[in-house]
């Protein structure tokens, strides 16, 4: 099968374009800049930019399914929202089957401004003329990871009250993003989250622990707002839809094994 994965050089996509060429599928890379996909073991890297709508027709040329997971949380109006509806109108008239697009678990529940461009994106998807596939997901291990880490650069890590994460292996979600693009469009398809619901303060202690880095103080604070009672209520959990993938301590065993190794 012919395919493009958009976002294919970032952590998501480039597992799901390491697993789509192990299936034996021809996966062209969309990116910016396409030094960054020539790493990556049999693809083909494409120039483009879904910001540019002419960019994007001859990247779609001969493509059977697109993967959508480019996203930038700092411009997701500009990129997730305004890039989608590029990408949807360069493939029109086009051969594409089938456009799977990976979104956030509770992006139609907690308003807040990236998550609300998600929903917009999902929208874009679902009117579109392709069939279609939509994954939610909780988020991946290493973009927790990377939360921690900003936020012991600081004196003492703040720990929203009664916020939880339910954090999912980055090659879990890969691995059902391939699935759907082998089975053909499914929908809204089941979201897709870690084995553990934890709290931020069970994941910030663990971590610290992970790193051995010097230990911050755990500050419990005010979630208000909104966005806050929605966190609270787990609109971005979705326990009857746990993996059976790694736990958050099984990857922190593996980034201690990482940092032992260097």
């Amino acid at each position: 099968m012919n395919i493009l994965v958009t976002g294919g050089t970032g952590v998501l996509g480039r597992s799901v374009v390491d697993r789509l060429v192990t299936a034996g599928h021809r996966v062209r890379v969309l990116s910016r800049d396409p030094s960054r996909a020539s790493s990556v073991r049999d693809v083909e890297p494409w120039a483009g930019d879904l910001r540019a709508l002419p960019s994007l027709g001859p990247a779609l040329s001969d493509v059977e399914t697109v993967v959508h997971c480019a996203s930038d949380v700092r411009s997701p109006v500009e990129v997730d929202v305004a890039g989608t509806a590029n990408l949807v109108a360069a493939m029109r008239g086009l051969d594409v089957r089938h456009l799977v697009y990976v979104s956030i678990v509770g992006v139609d529940q907690i308003p807040i401004k990236y998550y609300r461009a998600k929903r917009d994106v999902e929208s874009i998807v679902e009117h579109q003329n392709v069939p279609w596939t939509i994954q939610r997901a909780t988020q991946f291990h290493p973009f927790v990871a990377e939360m921690l880490a900003k936020s012991a650069r600081r004196p003492l890590i703040a720990c929203p009250r009664g916020l939880r994460f339910q954090p999912v292996a980055v090659e879990e979600v890969a691995d059902r993003v391939v699935q759907h693009v082998e089975s053909g469009a499914a929908g809204r398809a089941a979201d897709l989250g870690g084995r553990e619901v934890l709290t931020l303060r069970d994941l910030a202690s663990t971590w610290m622990l992970a790193t051995g880095g010097r230990r911050r103080p755990l500050l419990p604070v005010p979630f208000p707002g909104a966005a806050g009672r929605a966190f609270k209520a787990g609109a971005n959990l979705c326990a009857g839809h746990s993996s059976a993938g790694l736990t958050w301590t099984q990857y922190l065993d593996g980034y201690r094994s990482v940092r032992g190794a260097v």
